[in-house]
């Protein structure tokens, strides 16, 4: 399916109305056609292809060496496998450090790569550029608590918003976001807590992972979900693959516990 078709996918203003309706939002990572075909036929509402990547498919030890070239590359690839799923890519490490470049980046996923929206992670940081991206037309995801990307900075992957300051400081970022102009909030490794008070404070979907159940929505790394994820497995996944059986039934049983709330269940979640 060429990147124009997308044209067709599923909106961000029918997945506000999945929120106002209470029903779940669910989302899963997908790099190539095959597995984007596969999570659209599972009743996937987004595909993202997320930096991720750098990890599950390049070998990287971290998200930061992914360029806008390879986002655009894997976008093209998955966007041929889907008609109806939204289409969305991650701004890449350094690739928005401010509006003028957010923008022009941000163009060449959707124009090159066919993205319906991008995601890119900061709170405080993206408060000026947000803005900037929504008054020109570009769908926004903003991403709070972990960011792959500041792993470095941050010393690992740590769950975020434990402390008091932290947790308030997160949530006046995901109000100030979504009024700044975001279109979906996704929170990473966040108490569980915490994550049912920003959902609550917003207008916007929220997806989590690692974010407990009270989220609009949630995304899981399809490495993860159908079983395929070498090594250390993060205590938020779920391999759905039980049996040995084929992805779609494994992609089919996600998409049907993240819908029935059965899925993230407490050993999921972060206190």
């Amino acid at each position: 399916m060429s990147a124009q078709k997308n044209i067709t996918a599923k909106t961000l203003p029918a997945l506000r109305e999945m929120k106002r309706a209470g029903e779940k939002i669910v989302c899963v990572t997908a790099y190539d056609a095959t597995f984007a075909a596969l999570a659209e036929e599972a009743g996937v509402d987004v595909v993202l292809v997320g930096d991720s990547l750098g990890m599950v498919v390049q070998g990287h030890a971290s998200t930061v060496p992914v360029t806008v070239d390879d986002v655009i590359y894997h976008l093209r690839a998955a966007g041929r496998g889907i008609s109806h799923a939204l289409l969305m890519g991650d701004m890449p490490f350094m690739s928005y450090t401010d509006a003028p470049m957010a923008i022009a980046n941000a163009a060449r996923l959707m124009r090159e790569g066919g993205a319906c929206a991008v995601k890119l992670e900061g709170g405080e940081t993206q408060l000026d550029i947000v803005p900037q991206m929504s008054r020109r037309g570009i769908p926004v995801c903003a991403h709070l608590g972990l960011q792959p990307q500041s792993v470095h900075k941050i010393g690992g992957y740590r769950v975020q918003g434990r402390e008091a300051a932290a947790a308030e400081r997160m949530q006046k970022d995901a109000v100030a976001l979504g009024e700044g102009g975001a279109d979906m909030l996704l929170l990473e490794c966040v108490p569980a807590a915490l994550a049912k008070r920003i959902t609550q404070s917003v207008d916007i979907p929220v997806i989590g992972i690692g974010a407990g159940a009270d989220c609009d929505g949630q995304i899981l790394v399809m490495h993860d979900a159908v079983g395929l994820t070498r090594g250390h497995v993060p205590k938020f996944a779920r391999d759905f693959s039980a049996q040995k059986k084929h992805p779609l039934a494994a992609l089919k049983d996600y998409v049907q516990a993240a819908r029935d709330g059965d899925f993230p269940a407490r050993e999921h979640c972060f206190d």
